[in-house]
């Protein structure tokens, strides 16, 4: 009774002031037992809390909230039951107003504290238990608790162990870098060094082969000047080769730069036709477009030149029928319009799974096709570098068989600084005196009295190039004396003082730049003027060193006609004039070709 009587106050006090609020005592009959019903009826949509519906169905027998019989409102059951009576329902439901109307009040309060009493006991037993469950999972929180700290003290220490790992790793990695890097370097270093030394003695042979097909020389039988040619021809071949792995060694080490200008594409394709054509063999169709797009190009010719002339040469060589054919295009884009180059043959084709290692450097793919077709294996990887510093990218597409296409795209517009078109256009930088920039002239006979460099110092260590060269200063100069010592240089010059000095670069002992700086600092001698002879590439001389020089001429393109441009016309005054002494050992005098030339004779 007690705890219907707790429900019913709490629902009372909830549903106090609802429209039309009724509350229905009953006593029911439930099979031999007897149900005390309490109703409770309203005509609103209110509902209970449902903390008071959770507590009627765990303290009552019965409750519930229905919907009222009439369909507007809600109904509220809370039903207890009671000891199956002894008397029947009517007698029952008298005793219990009795009861309400104030019967045994005593007897009723020792009933409702005794129930009272097993309630609070219950509660407590309840409290009790709920404690120890408490209990029971603090004690399992606890040890799931040292589980992960034994976990986690695990795992820091194994991930400590793997970070000392990682830490060890990654210093490995590093000094593999290093190494790695180190080893890029020196064989940067050794192509740049090897390059340079091997330019000298080819620019000596292509040297000596011109000398020999000049048709001042002594005349050749037909087998002989075939033969002179093949020589002539493998020196350029071979310098081209050499030119080559010294720009990708710089490339590599970042010093190659390119100078754009605004390029002629036509004379720059009617050049590569003419230098191609007469490689392609038997049955094979070299095309190459007459009709190109308006639009100017500004990029770098001479990279560009060599980009398109290795791919060309690389098709070239592994096409034995059908067509090699070269395609001009322009497509714009929304980063910049672009020139793109296409390179189509009917070649042997490239595996599908050789097609990146075709760029690395000195890599081949082998097979039948190879047989007779040598080569460095490093076109196609310097086509590629050359076509990055021009600020784009060149792709390969090829299938055994049928052919490779090669596809070069670059900026129709790399940027151009004035004054680069020369530079660009030819390999070389401006000429540093104003006389070297001035055609040259003919050479006139030797015998005709025109105008000669009386005296010349040559100083330069290369016999096979001072052989080279002997006739072509025999026909610009009156006397030539050889200083093969560089350390002897100034003081030769101070006491021959000749009309000019023609000075080579690179040479051991004191090389050509301290020379030239030696001579402009010497008051006897800063007068003389100074030619450079060398073998270095024009990209590679540093020019700030060579402030006041005439001219820079490379060794490897030297004809009388350039010595004659740079050389300065002589004096008034004879050169027989001037003082001089006998020549010291190291020093060799030069007999010149003979010539009438009075300046020649005086100088003899």
């Amino acid at each position: 009774m007690v705890r219907l009587t707790t429900v019913v106050s709490e629902a009372g006090e909830h549903l106090l002031g609802a429209a039309r609020l009724t509350a229905r005592l009953s006593l029911e009959r439930d099979g031999v037992a007897v149900l005390l019903a309490v109703r409770f009826g309203w005509a609103e949509a209110r509902r209970p809390p449902g903390t008071l519906l959770t507590a009627a169905e765990r303290l009552l027998d019965e409750s519930g909230l229905l919907p009222a019989g009439d369909g507007d409102g809600h109904e509220l059951l809370l039903a207890q039951r009671l000891p199956a009576p002894a008397t029947s329902l009517g007698e029952l439901a008298a005793d219990v107003r009795g009861r309400l109307a104030g019967g045994d009040a005593t007897a009723d309060l020792v009933d409702t504290l005794r129930t009272q009493n097993r309630q609070l006991l219950a509660a407590l037993e309840e409290s009790q238990r709920q404690q120890e469950e408490l209990q029971r999972l603090n004690a399992e929180l606890e040890e799931t608790n040292a589980g992960v700290v034994a976990l986690y003290s695990e795992l820091a220490g194994e991930l400590e162990e793997t970070n000392s790992g990682v830490v060890a790793l990654y210093a490995e990695l590093e000094d593999k870098t290093r190494q790695l890097e180190r080893a890029d370097a020196y064989k940067s270093r050794f192509w740049a060094n090897v390059s340079h030394e091997l330019r000298s003695p080819v620019n000596s042979v292509i040297a000596l082969a011109r000398l020999l097909l000049d048709s001042a020389a002594d005349p050749l039988t037909d087998e002989q000047r075939r033969q002179v040619s093949l020589v002539q021809a493998s020196g350029s071949t071979l310098l081209a080769l050499v030119d080559e792995l010294l720009d990708i060694a710089k490339a590599e080490s970042g010093r190659l730069e390119p100078h754009p200008a605004e390029v002629d594409l036509r004379s720059l394709l009617h050049q590569l036709r003419g230098m191609l054509q007469g490689t392609a063999q038997p049955g094979v169709d070299l095309r190459i477009p007459d009709h190109i797009p308006l639009r100017p190009l500004v990029t770098d010719e001479v990279m560009l030149t060599r980009i398109l002339r290795n791919v060309l040469s690389n098709a070239l060589k592994f096409t034995v029928g059908g067509r090699v054919a070269l395609e001009v295009a322009e497509e714009e884009r929304e980063d910049g319009d672009r020139f793109v180059f296409r390179v189509q043959d009917t070649g042997v084709g490239i595996p599908a799974e050789e097609l990146e290692r075709v760029f690395e450097e000195f890599y081949q793919v082998r097979g039948p096709h190879q047989r007779g077709r040598a080569g460095t294996g490093l076109g196609l990887p310097y086509a590629r570098r050359l076509t990055e510093l021009l600020g784009g990218r060149l792709t390969l597409d090829s299938e055994v068989g049928r052919g490779t296409r090669v596809t070069i795209e670059i900026p129709a517009r790399l940027g151009c600084r004035p004054g680069d078109a020369t530079a660009a256009v030819t390999g070389a930088e401006p000429p540093s005196h104003p006389d070297a920039a001035r055609p040259a002239e003919p050479v006139p006979p030797t015998g005709s009295g025109g105008p000669l460099a009386g005296s010349v110092v040559v100083v330069d260590d290369d016999e096979t190039f001072l052989t080279a060269i002997r006739p072509l200063l025999a026909a610009v100069a009156g006397s030539v004396t050889v200083v093969t010592d560089s350390g002897r240089a100034e003081a030769t010059v101070e006491r021959e003082r000749p009309d000019a000095v023609l000075l080579d670069l690179d040479m051991p002992g004191p090389d050509g730049y301290e020379v030239h700086r030696r001579l402009a600092a010497n008051p006897a001698t800063a007068a003389v003027p100074v030619v450079v002879l060398t073998a270095l590439k024009a990209g590679d001389v540093d020019r700030a060193r060579l402030a006041g020089v005439r001219a820079v001429l490379d060794k490897s393109r030297l004809t009388a006609a350039d010595l004659a441009a740079a050389l300065p016309r002589p004096q008034a005054a004879p050169a027989a004039d001037r003082p001089s002494a006998p020549a010291p050992a190291g020093d060799q005098p030069s007999t010149p070709a003979p010539s009438t030339s009075p300046r020649a004779k005086e100088r003899r």
